[in-house]
């Protein structure tokens, strides 16, 4: 992946219902969604020049907008079309992209309701967050100290980037300690997700995964747990406390920036990458270019 700096590179991005150049696409420092977290954002992935589940991508965000107290000012037809132009005019085929909308600066106070929203969406090109290799081996995941948030006290459901601090602050320190990522628990100490993608177990032939109700019910999640159930695997999904690791044989994590990726350590609990893991891999690998090829 480039090094050069987001603020830096060259090509498009849609801002506000136009394409602006690259290095243009600014907000001001005195910004509501900066100072408030009144942003919210999508991250999604383009293959062989179609973006997997795009209008299931801009609903959500529309869904996050209304649960934030904001009404985007593009229908979700409309974001459709904005994704695809970004593509088309930054040459991608294969990309990352995000969506985001935000509170603007007319008013800075804790209340902004009747600040502008606006809308961006930028692509570029982002490889999977794990190579093969790494995929295959599985990575090394470490035990978050902080826990996802009670929903009586944060806006769990909305894919906000306020909530994604404590997430960021999880994902350096397993970083620092050579993880890959940190697994998080719930508020009630359930196992509830990575700082990015949502977790499967397996044992037996069972597939266990936490109930998403106190967190983000991922895309990816809900179209590997189908996956799952087309190859006739059976997906139980419940409230699994920590301790339960060590009973499972597989684990695996998803998500569009992660894809599906195969986990051999979270702390001190160990898995093996096993051959159940490996075709869920390959059937979600297959899914998403499914699109591209009947497209083509």
């Amino acid at each position: 992946m480039s090094v050069i700096p987001f603020d830096q590179r060259d090509g498009v991005i849609w801002f506000d219902g136009k394409l602006v150049p690259w290095k243009e696409a600014k907000v001001h420092v005195l910004t509501h969604g900066l100072h408030y977290g009144s942003c919210i954002f999508e991250g999604e992935r383009a293959y062989d020049g179609v973006i997997y589940k795009c209008t299931e991508h801009s609903q959500r965000l529309h869904k996050s907008a209304e649960i934030m107290d904001f009404t985007i000012p593009y229908s979700v037809a409309e974001i459709d079309a904005a994704k695809y132009l970004c593509l088309k005019e930054n040459g991608l085929k294969d990309a990352y992209v995000r969506p985001v909308a935000w509170r603007g600066s007319e008013m800075m106070a804790v209340s902004g309701m009747n600040n502008t929203i606006h809308t961006a969406i930028a692509v570029w090109e982002w490889p999977s967050m794990f190579d093969m290799a790494q995929k295959l081996k599985g990575v090394r995941l470490d035990l978050a100290e902080y826990r996802r948030p009670d929903p009586a006290c944060a806006p769990v459901h909305a894919k906000a980037a306020g909530l994604y601090m404590i997430c960021s602050l999880s994902k350096h320190k397993a970083e620092r300690a050579g993880y890959a990522d940190a697994m998080m628990l719930d508020w009630e100490g359930n196992v509830a997700e990575c700082t990015g993608a949502n977790i499967f177990f397996i044992k037996d032939g069972v597939i266990h995964t936490p109930l998403a109700d106190r967190f983000l019910n991922g895309i990816t999640r809900q179209s590997v747990i189908d996956l799952c159930k087309k190859r006739g695997f059976e997906v139980v999904e419940r409230r699994i406390r920590p301790e339960e690791m060590a009973g499972f044989s597989e684990c695996f994590i998803t998500g569009s920036a992660a894809e599906v990726t195969l986990v051999s350590e979270i702390g001190p609990y160990k898995f093996t990458t096993g051959n159940m893991g490996k075709v869920i891999m390959e059937d979600y690998s297959d899914e998403v270019r499914q699109g591209a090829r009947a497209a083509a």
